[in-house]
């Protein structure tokens, strides 16, 4: 096999091979192999021009559009890497992150009504891609690129809310779509439809599977997850074989009853991850879709998306949790307790990651990143990074991991030691009830319990009562429309904790 080292070569190959097939189909555009390659390459050519030297960071304010991606990819033909930014969020944000990152550059969608940045050079996508290119100038830059710098940037807010840039290589990123393409047997007749904006990485597990391997990648409308029906039509319509979705989008299809009306025909495979997979919602999918592979994957970005996946391939009652299983290709998950030491078989431990997908770091941040990247206490011999998640999990009887919950997820309530994730579990298998999310309020020693769902709260508690003891359930529980949610799509755990444990 090829040594890959920087991940444009999926595109070159794949628009070497099928040039006239549609790679992106997404916004008002729809672009072939080659129309990609060229498009990418024009817009390299401005932006190397923009930025000046090679790696360093390019600000892309971007929507689900195939011009957003060519923009990406233009990003790296400069030799510099990306960092995709939701173009509609609030402008105090984004001047915000962008003071913080000192972009050498930025690019934009023409509509977008932008008040430039003193100091910040800035371009529309429209006028990158009518530059014409210098193939000696990207030539050049790529060739000063190794697979260790970075192919693009991450903006989490993390549990502080407080934004921090997570970069990410060339060598992680080409490692990890390796082992996805192969460990979920994708192959270039499958169509992939994304659903993820493009500044939430999990959109990184269709685009550049779907590069190298030649498959067309759909980037679904927002709207589509809004009218559930409309969703499955466009699946059948263009004939989609492999759903590589959040486990939240997942979980909203799931609930949303629109298999009763219509069901997916074409799909195979479906792959979720970014949040706990409740076995209630994946059995709503497998009644619909009985033939299809399920994965549940899980990582942090951290990671380069993904450390750990398990195939389902066993029944699990609704109130379960599925595992997160083993860990992926040339990455080694552990389990250390409080001493730093492995977690003995069933003992709740801090999962920890090593291998080549881990991030270099925090960008600008090197007291958080010594924090988190930290020298493997099993190995005193030489360096040894390790990233701690921040989240626990058990090991069960075959060897696979189970997310329990967020290291501050677990408490100590009226003297027992309680996983909120564990109660969180039992709600979510409630008749009625959608997502919830648990917290904890240390001073008044209650949980509280924040959930989307039909039942009111004396309603859910009465029907808790059977699955958990007394002392797990919640003793305030607040039932509201819609769960908030921070800017990757994940549940706002840090706003829920503001609004409800002050009010409690």
């Amino acid at each position: 096999m090829k040594y890959v080292k920087n991940v444009l070569e999926y595109l070159e190959a794949s628009a070497e091979r099928l040039p006239d097939k549609t790679a992106l189909r997404g916004g008002k555009d729809s672009f072939s192999f080659s129309e990609l390659l060229e498009l990418s390459r024009r817009i390299g050519t401005a932006t190397a021009a923009l930025a000046g030297g090679p790696n360093k960071p390019v600000a892309v304010l971007c929507d689900r559009e195939a011009l957003s991606v060519a923009a990406l990819l233009g990003v790296l033909q400069s030799g510099c890497f990306y960092v995709p930014l939701e173009r509609r969020m609030p402008r105090k944000r984004l001047a915000a992150i962008l003071e913080r990152l000192r972009p050498a550059a930025l690019l934009r969608l023409e509509a977008d009504d932008w008040a430039d940045e003193p100091g910040l050079p800035a371009l529309t996508m429209e006028e990158a891609a009518g530059t014409e290119p210098e193939p000696e100038l990207l030539l050049s830059r790529k060739a000063a690129v190794l697979d260790a710098d970075p192919a693009y940037m991450i903006y989490t807010s993390g549990s502080t809310g407080v934004p921090k840039g997570i970069v990410i290589t060339h060598r992680g990123l080409i490692d990890f779509t390796e082992w996805l393409t192969q460990s979920c047997g994708l192959t270039g007749y499958d169509a992939l439809a994304d659903q993820a904006p493009l500044y939430f990485d999990t959109s990184v597990k269709n685009i550049y599977p779907g590069l190298k391997l030649g498959a067309t990648v759909h980037l679904l409308e927002k709207k589509l997850f809004s009218f559930p029906l409309l969703l499955i039509r466009y699946l059948n319509e263009h004939k989609i074989t492999a759903l590589i979705w959040s486990t939240s989008a997942f979980q909203l299809v799931a609930d949303s009853g629109v298999f009763e009306r219509e069901k997916p025909t074409s799909v195979r495979l479906v792959a979720v991850g970014g949040e706990t997979l409740r076995a209630r919602h994946l059995n709503i999918w497998k009644r619909a879709l009985p033939d299809a592979l399920y994965y549940n994957h899980y990582g942090p970005t951290e990671v380069t998306v993904d450390c750990a996946w398990y195939k389902i391939d066993r029944d699990f009652a609704d109130g379960e949790t599925v595992p997160i299983g083993r860990a992926c290709e040339n990455m080694e998950l552990l389990l250390l307790n409080e001493n730093g030491l492995p977690a003995a078989p069933g003992e709740t431990g801090e999962i920890c990651v090593r291998g080549l997908g881990l991030a270099p770091g925090y960008y600008d941040e090197w007291e958080k990143t010594s924090a988190a990247f930290v020298q493997n206490p099993l190995n005193p011999h030489y360096p040894d990074r390790l990233y701690r998640t921040g989240d626990l999990g058990t090991t069960d009887g075959d060897g696979n991991i189970t997310f329990l919950s967020r290291r501050d997820g677990q408490i100590k309530h009226m003297g027992h030691r309680i996983e909120l994730g564990e109660i969180e579990t039992a709600v979510c298998a409630v008749d009625g009830i959608g997502q919830a999310v648990c917290l904890f309020d240390e001073k008044a020693d209650k949980i509280i319990c924040v959930y989307e769902g039909a039942l009111d709260g004396n309603e859910m508690i009465l029907a808790l009562k059977s699955i958990l003891p007394k002392i797990m359930l919640p003793n305030i529980c607040r039932r509201v429309p819609a769960l908030p949610r921070n800017a990757n799509g994940k549940v706002d755990r840090a706003r829920l904790r503001e609004e409800y444990i002050n009010e409690a």
